[in-house]
């Protein structure tokens, strides 16, 4: 399990702070989970510097399975989550104290680049990774930024049909640091 989130004993939950003006409210009902009795809801909030432990444990956990197709750690594995959190485009989704997922973008010319997205094993197929898509595009277009990229690993053959679904189209594919990647892009409208 990732660690606790760096809120400590503040069990009380508050209102995620909107980073964009009229953003659709960031908590969302869970699908039922009989692992997680009592699961409500998970919350989508700005990554918070004491984040960065479990952010780094969640990609991880996340990243893991693909160490023996690619021969090494996924790049987001390495990241140093405390100067991502620092850039201030970082998100994590939230459940009860877990971090279950993480969303890490940063804004260049033209566009939005998605560095980052990563589900916990115990979230996956309930619709999270959709929903941190969808928060990365309310972000571009709020920054006036017409598309959104990203790279994947070419032996994460899940993404390769994940993406496409959501609507991203491949524009190329090149060797980065050692790594096979995969680019993509979604115009926004």
């Amino acid at each position: 399990m990732p660690a606790p989130s760096s809120r400590g004993q503040d069990q009380g939950r508050r209102a995620p702070e909107p980073a964009i003006a009229g953003q659709p409210d960031q908590t969302m009902a869970a699908s039922p989970d009989p692992a997680r009795p009592g699961s409500q809801e998970v919350l989508l909030r700005l990554a918070e510097a004491g984040d960065a432990p479990a952010m780094r444990h969640l990609a991880i956990r996340s990243y893991g399975k693909y160490v023996p197709r690619m021969g090494r750690e996924p790049a987001p594995v390495a990241d140093d989550y405390a100067a991502v959190v620092a850039r201030g485009h970082a998100w994590v989704a939230e459940h009860g104290d877990q971090l279950v997922g993480l969303l890490v973008m940063q804004p260049a010319e033209g566009h939005l680049l998605l560095e980052n997205i990563a589900v916990a094993p115990s979230a996956q197929n309930m619709g999270l990774g959709s929903r941190l898509l969808r928060l990365a595009e309310q972000h571009a277009l709020a920054m006036g930024l017409p598309e959104i990229r990203l790279y994947t690993n070419e032996a994460m053959t899940e993404n390769l049909g994940y993406y496409p679904r959501r609507g991203y189209r491949e524009t190329h594919r090149a060797t980065q640091n050692g790594y096979r990647r995969v680019f993509f892009s979604k115009v926004l409208h």
